[in-house]
């Protein structure tokens, strides 16, 4: 039976999630002592900032409980001091859960693409560790194909959902391509910052002003590969750039019209970017009006970024109903396995009984011809094929329905074994 213990950003707050969390260097000795202390054959712990979770194999219904005695256990903490924000799925549950994390649809974004990772480096981790056993390997394999499905057959990971990501999208529906793109930074707030480090990466240049704090300016250029520069060069640097993101946290405007009025006369038409993303606002709203300038601000990118949320949720419909099949044909696999043992001994039982009475045959017969030992023996063998065929289809049909740990022991009995 695969369980799963442990706690997300829908039970619990930040500060309890961040006490759980698990070092990845730690969690080899973690993973196999636990395996020890539950007696169970697999464990698997995903860790992230927005989850904290154990996925094992057990065969007792009992392990479940004291499962979650370890898991606090593990964090230093009590079963009862998490009470609430803890919670254990067993069987089809825990199956269902383990492919809707995967595919992002439990997430705080829904579509967000960094779980679908994460999940794979914990299974990785285990697999290092020796915990990971062929259920929960198997877990592993259809879950991520499925995520995988889920985010190419639909839009659920489509259209950026961050303010930083919005920003991105914008700008390249303005430029294009990103690959030397000028990217001025005003500021060094964290949204701005993130912004910024997105267009880097996709090969644009930066520039950070600095103020009063100019080696903090210093330090953020160095880590976006760029330059810094005084803030009174602010007019020639807007007039160079194509993309100006501004956060500074300045209590009023730091970004006016007469400075992009000037920057523009210096740009020969050339489109100009401003991202303001300061609360308040950082730039004169009044340089909407002019010619080549975009200006967004945090209303505008909030605004997108709400709109492309509630598309994902559209399209989260159609990506469960692809998880929701690819869930019911691993559970339909897995309960065969359970009927597994019992059709290997209705196989050798029938065997057993065949070669039996095929020799109390032979000593009332006498010697036979090579040609009658094939023909006794190819008949006799007919025979149990046909007699089991219908028996054994039922038994599989049996799993298929989820009634085979309730009704295996009855045929046992009915069959004597």
């Amino acid at each position: 039976m695969i369980v799963v213990v442990g706690v997300s950003h829908r039970t619990a707050p930040l500060d309890v999630r961040e006490a759980l969390a698990f070092p990845k260097e730690d969690l080899p000795g973690i993973l196999k002592r636990l395996r020890e202390e539950l007696h169970a054959e697999e464990v698997m712990i995903l860790s992230t900032c927005n989850r904290v979770e154990l996925y094992g194999r057990v065969t007792e219904p009992a392990a479940v409980e004291e499962a979650s005695q370890r898991f606090a256990a593990s964090r230093g903490r009590t079963r009862e001091e998490l009470a609430g924000a803890l919670y254990h799925l067993t069987g089809d549950e825990a199956v269902r859960h383990a492919f809707r994390v995967a595919a992002s649809l439990d997430s705080m974004v829904i579509g967000e693409p960094q779980i679908l990772g994460q999940v794979k480096e914990a299974y990785h981790i285990a697999e290092g560790a020796g915990t990971l056993g062929s259920m929960l390997n198997a877990l592993r394999n259809r879950s991520l194909a499925s995520a995988k499905r889920a985010r190419t057959e639909t839009g659920i990971g489509h259209n950026a959902v961050s303010v930083s990501y919005v920003a991105v999208e914008l700008a390249r529906k303005i430029f294009g391509e990103m690959k030397d793109r000028k990217v001025l930074l005003v500021g060094a707030g964290k949204m701005s910052e993130l912004a910024a480090k997105h267009l880097v990466r996709q090969g644009a240049l930066a520039t950070v002003l600095g103020g009063r704090r100019f080696a903090r300016a210093e330090e953020l250029a160095a880590a976006l590969g760029g330059r810094a520069m005084p803030f009174e060069s602010l007019r020639d640097e807007l007039a160079r750039a194509d993309i100006a993101i501004s956060g500074t946290g300045a209590p009023g405007v730091v970004i006016h019209r007469e400075d992009v009025v000037a920057a523009c006369q210096a740009r020969h038409r050339r489109p100009l970017f401003l991202i303001d993303i300061a609360v308040p606002r950082d730039v004169d709203s009044s340089v909407r009006d002019l010619e080549g300038v975009f200006l967004y601000d945090l209303d505008d990118l909030k605004a997108v970024a709400d709109a492309n949320l509630r598309e994902r949720r559209k399209q989260a419909a159609a990506a469960e109903a692809l998880v929701e099949r690819e869930v019911r044909e691993f559970l339909d696999w897995q309960r065969s396995l359970d009927v597994v043992p019992l059709l290997q001994e209705v196989r050798r039982r029938a065997e057993e009984i065949r070669k039996g009475e095929l020799e109390k045959a032979r000593h009332r017969l006498g010697p036979l011809t090579p040609e009658q030992e094939a023909a006794l023996e190819a008949a006799t063998t007919a025979m149990v094929n046909k007699l089991l065929h219908p028996s054994m289809v039922q038994i599989k049909e049996v799993s298929k329905n989820g009634h085979a740990p309730e009704h295996i022991g009855l045929i046992r009995k009915l069959l004597g074994l």
